[in-house]
């Protein structure tokens, strides 16, 4: 379990005051809150990005903002827009296509350590 009581995030985020990560390949990345068991993050996504497909250990559950997004898990695909979702099971393969620009708000359990520059072992 990673232990962040010390390096928690602020109990009030405001978009403009939190940094942007540009990921590469039209896809950005912005935390919004965490703590040890919780983690919510905004993801923008260019027409045509690619959330390639890969697997973690987390539990993930994600809001379509806005946009339409082609989403697959484990081998099952799904057109998704504005305001429909998704879960993912711990360790089930998962990626998604970006058919038109949008955002994802994606909320993970326990925190992703790997986007807090973190050894995800340690989690």
């Amino acid at each position: 379990m990673v232990v962040l009581s010390s390096n928690k995030s602020a109990r009030f985020i405001h978009a403009d005051a939190t940094p942007v990560e540009d990921l590469g390949d039209g896809i950005r990345r912005q935390l919004l809150g965490y703590n040890d068991d919780l983690m919510a993050v905004r993801v923008w996504f260019e027409e045509g990005a690619v959330g390639e497909a890969h697997t973690h250990p987390h539990s993930q559950t994600s809001y379509v903002e806005s946009g339409r997004f082609l989403v697959t898990i484990d081998g099952e695909e799904s057109e998704l827009g504005p305001g429909d979702g998704f879960f993912v099971a711990p360790h089930e393969m998962h990626g998604a296509v970006c058919l038109e620009a949008g955002v994802l708000l994606d909320m993970f359990n326990p925190v992703r350590a790997d986007f807090l520059g973190l050894d995800e072992a340690q989690s």
